[in-house]
């Protein structure tokens, strides 16, 4: 039997901030904030929509409680490759039979979590990030809406776990780290690292999370993006 579906919310949504229309938390997700972010992805959606890119993701808005969170998964640690037993967001590689790099993130999502979304769900398309695997994942950005309405089916053959991390929790300093990673003992990069959740979110998946939040709660999410200190 698979586990059931983990979520840490809390049971009064708290307001860590405005959204860029103003409101609470609750706001993050209001049509007027939805509005906004469709017309900021708008033309990287009509760029890299039906742009040759290998694979896609679906950065999952959704709502717990009436609290804004995102939606993870956890690969099972029985599939091959380096990112076996990683937190993820569901997502695969193009299919020749996919239109487009949203039909692929639609379908990854149906095929590891059983969830029938349909395109009236997705914002847009954000800009593309390199794997570092020699191609290109395009986050696709899309709400769920109230998990209590949906039922998950999720396929234990890739996903050993489902969690949801609200956004007010994201948005808490103390949950935010950075990895800084060195080539040759000098500086080279930073990526963002999410703490103190039932798994730490790192990798590619913190970085869409990043993304994700920075378009979504611009007033309310503060990014560190400049290198350490060399003192």
């Amino acid at each position: 039997m698979f586990p059931r579906l983990h979520h840490l919310c809390p049971a009064a949504c708290p307001a860590p901030g405005t959204t860029a229309t103003g409101g609470s938390a609750r706001g993050y997700l209001s049509w007027e904030n939805e509005q906004r972010c469709r017309q900021l992805l708008e033309a990287s959606t009509r760029r890299y929509r039906q742009e040759a890119v290998t694979a896609a993701v679906l950065a999952t808005l959704c709502s717990v409680g009436g609290c804004p969170a995102l939606l993870y998964t956890l690969r099972s640690s029985t599939l091959t490759g380096r990112h076996k037993g990683d937190v993820s967001f569901p997502g695969g590689k193009r299919d020749s039979t996919d239109q487009d790099v949203i039909a692929t993130a639609l379908r990854e999502t149906r095929e590891e979590l059983g969830l029938h979304l349909g395109a009236e769900s997705v914002w847009g398309i954000m800009k593309p990030i390199p794997s570092g695997r020699g191609f290109n994942v395009a986050p696709v950005l899309a709400n769920v809406g109230p998990l209590e309405s949906v039922c998950l089916s999720p396929n234990p053959q890739e996903v050993e776990d489902v969690f949801t991390l609200p956004l007010s929790h994201l948005l808490q300093a103390q949950n935010q780290g950075y990895t800084h990673f060195c080539h040759q003992g000098r500086y080279s990069y930073t990526l963002p690292v999410f703490l103190n959740g039932r798994y730490r979110v790192w990798g590619l998946t913190a970085i869409i999370t990043d993304l994700t939040l920075a378009l979504l709660v611009p007033s309310a999410y503060r990014r560190r993006t400049h290198p350490p200190s060399t003192r």
